[in-house]
């Protein structure tokens, strides 16, 4: 059996909440990291950004985002600040991300999670 999937995220946010709620209900077997308790590396942000591309994984539409100054904003111009940035402001990456094997989700669509984690996959992972 392949190891399970990992979350990362804040336990009180709504967003992931709901990508929890809908992994249990098709029985996704996963591990969830709260970024408050033990937040990503600047190393681990850049894998991310790398492959999910780092506009994706900033979260600018969110308040942490909104409530850094603006030269911490605009120092935000590629890949490399944007790790900087959110290893330092990890609430600013948006969530949940979640990443196995060669899956890596940033943000919760039940849509594309189905279509990522279907079939072979939830048998492979699932409880």
């Amino acid at each position: 059996m392949a190891e399970p999937l990992v979350m990362y995220g804040i336990g009180n946010c709504d967003t992931v909440k709901r990508a929890r709620q809908w992994l249990d209900a098709q029985g996704v077997d996963y591990r969830f990291v709260d970024f408050k308790k033990a937040p990503p590396g600047a190393a681990q942000i850049a894998a991310w950004a790398s492959a999910a591309g780092w506009e994706t994984v900033l979260n600018k539409r969110g308040t942490a985002w909104r409530k850094l100054d603006a030269a911490t904003q605009a120092s935000v111009v590629d890949a490399a600040s944007a790790a900087a940035v959110l290893a330092q402001h990890p609430s600013a990456i948006k969530r949940p991300v979640v990443e196995g094997g060669k899956t890596l989700l940033v943000g919760f669509d039940a849509a594309q999670w189905s279509a990522v984690l279907s079939g072979q996959a939830l048998r492979q992972i699932g409880a």
